[in-house]
């Protein structure tokens, strides 16, 4: 029996559960929309579908028949997190049944086997992950060794903390601001008993993991596809959790002040040229666990952030690309991360995605957009603006060279 064949009910059901797993892996709106779309034609279901970052409505009907919806569904979802190993696995799964390698019921049958929980083992490597990734970003910034340090030991107390609140969901709800008080307490700490720190710079790779650069970035993409709906409300959402990040800052600052600490700052940047590229090997690595890729993805996903960091650095090398109102350097990194992701969909047959968000992970302006709020409530409205303005040019920069990328070789099936 093929899989258009199949009885209307099932093919609907693994369609729908299709879209749900889609969204918890954390695809923008265009993207998921388009997949259960081309997936739908290929299984003969006449498909409506409307989603947001919380939910999905879903309409079928046959081609058949033309009086109405026969099935409609409302699924109310939590926002979704990058999984690059389900978001492989399900667009394999998807790939079999349209094709006529799988029955319908046996991909329903592979997709609810998805539905396993994370072992220890796994939690103990993503907390040493988030720990990784800071200490690295820190060595891309190249300030200091205690720098590097301080925010990798500041990273696995968020990832313990992350870990903690996955399963609470009213710690859940406060864990960013209560990641930033935390961070920049134990940091302020440290600047103060032991040895100097670039302060900023250290909070701010401490908590990179939790900046919401790639939901902004998300955000203005869904805009610009005239995804009003879902683009407005991913943007309100990565606002909120600057916003949370941002409070939780303030009150470790009053508070260390308040306590009379004096934390010594170093400004002048310390480390060695090559600490940097080890920086970006070991953070590359980092966030590969963080975004759960597969083993046999790992290198594929690492290679994604060094082509996106490479072609940023060599933008900014190319005489008269960047300028105060144009991010060249980020333009030409989202313009090369898109082609060569998108290619590579296309040749191998697996989701662009792999190299697609690790390739822009390192060029989303998340932790300018902290800085921004930062001034702004510590009254400094005039440099808070000037910041804000600098994070509306990398995002533009960015989804331009995406959006650009993508009309000059277009994505396989839209993952």
């Amino acid at each position: 029996m093929s899989a258009a064949t199949s009885p209307f009910r099932q093919r609907c059901n693994f369609i729908i559960d299709l879209a749900r797993r889609l969204h918890a892996c954390g695809m923008s709106t265009d993207r998921l929309e388009g997949a259960v779309l081309t997936v739908s034609k290929r299984l003969g279901v006449r498909t409506e579908i409307w989603c947001n970052p919380t939910g999905i409505i879903l309409s079928f009907s046959s081609p058949q028949k033309s009086d109405g919806a026969e099935i409609t569904r409302v699924l109310r979802l939590a926002p979704g997190d990058i999984n690059l190993k389900a978001l492989a696995m399900v667009d394999d799964i998807a790939e079999r049944v349209t094709d006529g390698r799988m029955e319908v019921d046996e991909g329903l049958q592979a997709l609810t086997a998805l539905d396993r929980p994370m072992g220890r083992e796994k939690l103990a490597i993503t907390v040493l992950a988030f720990g990784l990734a800071s200490g690295s970003v820190a060595a891309l910034l190249r300030t200091s060794w205690a720098d590097v340090a301080a925010s990798a030991v500041i990273g696995l107390m968020i990832g313990l903390l992350c870990v903690a609140s996955s399963s609470r969901p009213r710690l859940h709800e406060a864990s960013d601001a209560i990641a930033a008080l935390l961070a920049t307490l134990t940091a302020s700490a440290i600047a103060a008993f032991l040895t100097p720190l670039s302060l900023q710079t250290v909070v701010i790779a401490s908590l990179i993991v939790l900046m919401p650069g790639l939901m902004l970035t998300t955000a203005v993409a869904e805009l610009s596809s005239q995804n009003w709906a879902s683009g407005t409300a991913r943007f309100a959402g990565a606002t909120v959790a600057l916003l949370k990040l941002t409070f939780g800052t303030i009150v470790a600052t009053q508070a260390a002040h308040a306590l009379g600490w004096q934390p010594q700052l170093i400004s002048s940047p310390q480390l060695p040229a090559w600490a940097e590229w080890v920086g970006l090997l070991v953070g590359s690595a980092a966030f590969a666990v963080l975004f759960g890729a597969a083993r046999r993805d790992f290198l594929i996903v690492m290679a994604g952030a060094w082509i996106g960091y490479g072609l940023t650095r060599l933008g900014g090398q190319i005489p008269g690309l960047s300028s105060e109102a144009f991010a060249g350097g980020v333009f030409l990194a989202g313009l090369g991360v898109a082609m060569v992701s998108n290619a590579f969909g296309r040749i191998f047959r697996r989701p662009g995605a792999l190299l697609r968000v690790s390739g822009i992970i390192l060029l989303v302006p998340g932790s300018v957009g902290f800085r921004s709020l930062n001034f702004v409530m510590e009254r400094d409205v005039v440099l808070g603006l000037d910041t804000a303005v600098a994070v509306l040019s990398a995002l533009i920069a960015l989804v331009a060279g995406l959006l650009f990328g993508n009309l000059l070789v277009p994505p396989r099936r839209y993952l």
